[in-house]
């Protein structure tokens, strides 16, 4: 069974057993969060939602909490002579998907 999943405003395909890096979720390490927006439970029948599934949620489990890759950006201007540098890291969760209900 499978299902796709809205979290941060990005969609995930996701089965139980699998690990998931979402972006930053507001829950402590080894805590259970459900994942309520739902667009498409799949298995022996596929069941897509308008835009979600009605009574469908997937449980899922916080492993860690961790930091993306570091991201460079750099800006040159060219007559004041001057460069900017943006620099970051995204603040990533790690989740182990546990069950798929509906």
């Amino acid at each position: 069974m499978y299902a796709v999943v809205v979290s941060g405003g990005k969609q995930y395909r996701v089965s139980e057993g699998s690990t998931l890096v979402v972006d930053r979720v507001a829950a402590e390490v080894g805590s259970s969060v459900s994942l309520d927006q739902v667009l498409l439970v799949g298995g022996d029948s596929v069941r897509v939602g308008t835009p979600h599934v009605a009574g469908a949620a997937v449980s899922a489990t916080v492993v860690s909490h961790d930091k993306g890759a570091k991201t460079e950006g750099m800006r040159y201007l060219h007559r004041q002579r001057r460069r900017k540098q943006k620099n970051g890291r995204a603040s990533l969760s790690v989740l182990k998907i546990d069950a798929i209900s509906g």
